[in-house]
């Protein structure tokens, strides 16, 4: 289903999509748990189904690789899922307080932490694992494919068309000019340092060894930051770029790791 959620916040509606499992029509009375998939920069709520996701998805509930869940993504434009630094466009306040309670008020989820998981990839990736980490007394797992975790930014001055890139390129939403100070305070290294570990998350996260960003770089740091901590995860580099073609090759294995997180298929 893709439809639209009114937004107070926003001041509009935000088009999301949903994927509904095989027997959520047959079987009106049970409840599947969600997992909310966070789109990547220049995609919009319909990527799986414009990617072929969805097709892979359908060969997995067929193939009983993965238990039945509900997937649901919303449009999120060049937003990094986080509230602007200008205060004009409050992503993150939507989608917390306004898109989690629409769609888990409109389906027949079980709504608790232990059936509520996030995945994301790119961008999606970054603002999974922030939110994750974030509030994770609403996620119970989070799974992201070469996410978009910068470790340290280069310490450059930077003139003013190279400033404008990066702003273009981070989606104006840390500032334009781009402010690193803010940038700092909104990534997920900055909460995992400051913030108490979160108790029984799942977590799961791969990279590809020749990302076109460099984020193979940023998330062998995450890995290494959450080992530190002492936080329980799973993280992989695979050999592969940053395009559709790396997604899909590991899609199936966030997709089974979520399953098994929500207790619906035998842990591994």
């Amino acid at each position: 289903e893709c439809r639209s959620v009114p937004s107070k916040i926003l001041g509009r509606s935000v088009p999301y999509c949903v994927l509904l499992p095989p027997s959520y029509d047959s079987e009106k009375t049970r409840r599947d748990p969600v997992l909310y998939f966070l789109h990547g920069l220049g995609e919009n709520e319909q990527f799986l189904l414009n990617s072929g996701g969805w097709d892979l998805i359908q060969d997995l509930w067929d193939q009983k690789r993965i238990g039945e869940f509900l997937i649901a993504t919303p449009a999120a434009g060049r937003t990094f899922y986080v509230n602007s630094r200008d205060g004009r466009v409050r992503y993150e306040d939507f989608f917390v307080k306004e898109f989690l309670p629409f769609v888990e008020s409109h389906y027949r989820i079980r709504a608790d932490r232990a059936h509520r998981g996030i995945t994301g990839v790119s961008m999606g990736g970054y603002g999974a694992l922030r939110f994750a980490f974030r509030y994770p007394q609403l996620f119970g797992s989070v799974s992201a494919h070469s996410a978009a975790l910068i470790a340290n930014l280069p310490r450059i001055q930077m003139p003013g068309t190279q400033e404008n890139a990066i702003s273009f390129v981070l989606g104006g939403a840390f500032g334009n000019p781009f402010d690193p100070a803010f940038w700092k305070r909104n990534s997920p290294f900055t909460i995992v340092r400051e913030r108490p570990r979160p108790v029984g998350m799942r977590i799961y996260f791969d990279c590809g060894t020749e990302d076109d960003y460099g984020f193979n770089a940023g998330a062998q740091a995450f890995h290494e930051l959450l080992a530190v901590r002492g936080i329980p995860h799973e993280f992989h580099l695979y050999p592969g770029g940053h395009n559709e073609v790396y997604f899909a090759q590991h899609l199936p294995a966030s997709l089974e790791f979520q399953s098994r997180a929500f207790g619906l298929s035998p842990a591994k």
